[in-house]
């Protein structure tokens, strides 16, 4: 792994954990689209890397899915570590940010980040079908 990959999955952690304390978002909205856009990973790879992060909290079973698959690249254990420790600290940000805020402006930002993640996507699954 590059210096560049590490700070980029540090980076990913703090982002994802500070959204998640900032507007509860975190995994599917932050994670993944990151380590697909970002870092180059499948759709599948990113899911079980997500997974794979928020395995302690909501995920061992979700996880397990993928890792019985039989296709053990659809996970990957060293970018989840890191991230999910840096989301704890992204997360403890976050929340004393959100506080800090209007409700009306913290709504305001979660949809911005919603539309921006699903116009994304969207533009991609289009471009697939090309």
């Amino acid at each position: 792994m590059t210096m560049q990959t590490l700070i980029v999955l540090i980076l990913i952690g703090i982002v994802a954990g500070m959204m998640s304390g900032f507007v509860g978002i975190g995994g599917g909205v932050i994670i993944v689209p990151s380590l697909i856009y970002i870092l180059g990973l499948s759709q599948f790879e990113a899911q079980g890397t997500s997974l794979l992060l928020m395995l302690p909290p909501i995920g061992i079973l979700a996880f397990m899915n993928y890792y019985k698959s039989g296709n053990v690249t659809n996970i990957n254990i060293l970018y989840g570590s890191i991230i999910a420790v840096t989301f704890i600290i992204g997360g403890y940000f976050g929340s004393k940010l959100s506080l800090r805020l209007n409700e009306n402006v913290v709504k305001l930002i979660f949809g911005c980040v919603l539309a921006f993640v699903a116009f994304k996507m969207i533009l991609s699954g289009i471009k697939s079908f090309k």
